[in-house]
């Protein structure tokens, strides 16, 4: 069965085209609003985020740029971290602000390489 991508403009080869940095910055834009939704208890709301995040994390998964490096294990890590946060037992404990300054600084990042 195959399943429509959510972002199927990025999916289209444009994703590639990112750095790391825009690459985590854009996954962070969708944790923040996983987070949002989260904290105001809308379920449907802070799932589709959350949904979308996992999406742009698998596509970087998939980039050939970071086979092989401490790249991809840290995306791969994030992923894990996530997945626990949200539907597992945090057993990595962190918390929402923490996830939130870990992406915002890739958003710096990205924002001041332009």
């Amino acid at each position: 069965m195959n399943i429509p991508a959510l972002h199927s403009t990025l999916a289209a080869d444009r994703w590639y085209t990112f750095t790391v940095a825009e690459q985590l910055g854009n996954i962070g834009s969708e944790v923040e609003r996983t987070i949002s939704w989260h904290k105001r208890g809308k379920t449907q709301q802070w799932q589709n985020a959350f949904d979308r995040a996992l999406e742009l994390i698998d596509l970087s998964i998939g980039d050939p740029r970071w086979r092989n490096t401490g790249t991809l294990k840290e995306i791969c890590r994030t992923r894990e971290i996530l997945c626990d946060l949200f539907y597992g037992e945090n057993i990595h404990h962190i918390s929402f602000e923490e996830l939130q300054k870990y992406f915002l600084e890739f958003g710096i990042l990205a924002r001041r390489d332009r």
